[in-house]
């Protein structure tokens, strides 16, 4: 069997908490035939890149580089999340090119392709994660590497008028044209990019997920949706009740039903429109005034970026502002809380909640709205509000699908949830979970292993 090796930006390294659903089916993955994890050590050395750090776990390598303070500053968070983060999220207006930054981007890719090249054997999988790291394929190409080359886009693929506004964006994206299979998040996706393949790339679409790249060379793309490890946090979920923090959570609500939101503190995840939508919800149903609160966890992530100090203000004011006018002595209607909780702890919110509120105005995936399926009770189940810009929108048709823009409708869908039917409830909920039993975590990393090998 070939060795696989995993190539990211971050590597969940033997001893660290591997809490993400990711970061276990890749450590699952690479048990399953011995191999390697590449990728940065997070660790800034102030003024050189390229030390390089080894440790062995099993049959597992894990290698991984420092960065210095100047490439890390460009490559991370310069053009990875200053630059294609709001571009691949279709938000041009927030994409702040610049070439010194573009530069960095490189830089930090052609030092992994560097580094990693003299590793490979001709016979190794290689998969490769994320907008990080989209040229180093073709780098790798140029050190020789002959081996199989994956790579899997986790965020959205935007329409190829959007990408071709970035600056270079030819250069950039022919290094997925080096892979043997690119993997997306949805169909959608997947059409996206061979609409940008056959409008901007000189390429050709064969058929469906085989296409002729500009140079001729011959190259597979499918959606391969990612997924949760459904009986574990299902377990997580049914186990959560006698902790501390959602006892606490559950007394606090003093028999008020629950809605839930957990979202990174980001742009993209559409929370200053769902603060308004809730706070429509309060004006359309005043018969439901009371019932329910409605908790908000964001953990900031990227303070340091202008942008996001912007939005964690805004949504400071809204908060205050929903609850200054809805509030009574004894109810508080909105919660929003900027920490994160163990993942143990969160299943168990997950489970109290009638309503589950998942809206972002672009999202690859979601896992959040999984995870929300599949920690329910199933004798009393919550309702999902999904965004239908969310990936996840394509596989949970039991939840209530929702256009995040449109304020009313999204009040309307939270009174929706909070007034159905307990047989309605059930139904829809067990639709999603059968499903997210069938397409679990593992089901998405065989199929998508299984495809590269084939390509």
């Amino acid at each position: 069997m070939s060795r696989l090796v995993i190539v990211s930006n971050r590597v969940a390294l033997p001893g660290e908490s591997r809490a993400g659903g990711l970061a276990v089916a890749l450590h699952a993955a690479l048990e399953e035939t011995g191999g390697m994890w590449f990728g940065w050590s997070g660790r800034i050395d102030p003024d050189r890149s390229g030390n390089v750090r080894e440790q062995t776990e099993g049959d597992i390598r894990y290698v991984t580089l420092d960065l210095s303070q100047q490439d890390h500053d460009h490559y991370y968070n310069g053009f990875a999340n200053r630059t294609l983060w709001p571009l691949l999220h279709f938000r041009v207006d927030l994409a702040d090119y610049n070439r010194e930054t573009y530069a960095g981007y490189r830089r930090v890719n052609a030092l992994f392709a560097e580094k990693l090249a003299p590793l490979l054997r001709d016979n190794d999988l290689v998969w490769i994660h994320d907008y990080h790291l989209i040229p180093l394929a073709v780098l790798l190409r140029e050190h020789g590497v002959r081996c199989k080359l994956g790579f899997f886009l986790h965020v959205p693929m935007p329409s190829s008028d959007l990408l071709a506004a970035l600056p270079q964006h030819g250069r950039l994206f022919e290094g997925l044209s080096a892979h043997d299979l690119v993997g997306f998040q949805t169909g959608r996706d997947l059409e996206r990019f061979q609409d940008y393949v056959r409008l901007f790339g000189r390429g050709r679409v064969i058929e469906s997920g085989v296409l002729e790249t500009g140079g001729g060379r011959l190259l597979h793309a499918g959606a391969f949706p990612i997924s949760i490890d459904t009986g574990h946090i299902a377990h997580l979920a049914s186990q959560s009740v006698g902790k501390a923090s959602v006892k606490r959570l559950a007394d606090s609500l003093s028999g008020r039903s629950l809605a839930i939101g957990v979202d990174r503190l980001d742009y993209s995840k559409g929370l200053p429109e769902r603060f308004r939508a809730f706070e429509r919800y309060l004006e359309r149903h005043p018969g439901q005034l009371g019932r329910m609160t409605y908790l908000q966890i964001a953990p900031v992530s990227r303070g340091d970026v202008a942008e996001y100090r912007v939005l964690r203000n805004e949504l400071e004011r809204l908060a205050g502002h929903i609850n200054g006018a809805h509030a009574d002595p004894d109810w508080t209607p909105m919660r929003y809380v900027n920490r994160n909780y163990p993942h143990a702890s969160l299943t168990g919110f997950y489970r109290l909640a009638r309503v589950g509120l998942v809206t972002p105005l672009r999202d690859g995936m979601n896992l959040v709205a999984k995870e929300f399926v599949a920690a329910q009770d199933p004798d009393d189940p919550g309702v999902l509000v999904l965004s239908t810009f969310a990936g996840a929108a394509r596989e949970l048709e039991g939840a209530l699908i929702v256009n995040p823009y449109d304020l009313d409708g999204v009040a309307d869908a939270i009174a929706q949830a909070m007034d159905m039917p307990l047989a309605e409830r059930r139904e829809r909920w067990q639709g999603m979970m059968s499903h997210l039993q069938r397409h679990d975590i593992a089901a998405w990393r065989r199929s998508y292993l299984k495809a590269l090998r084939a390509a």
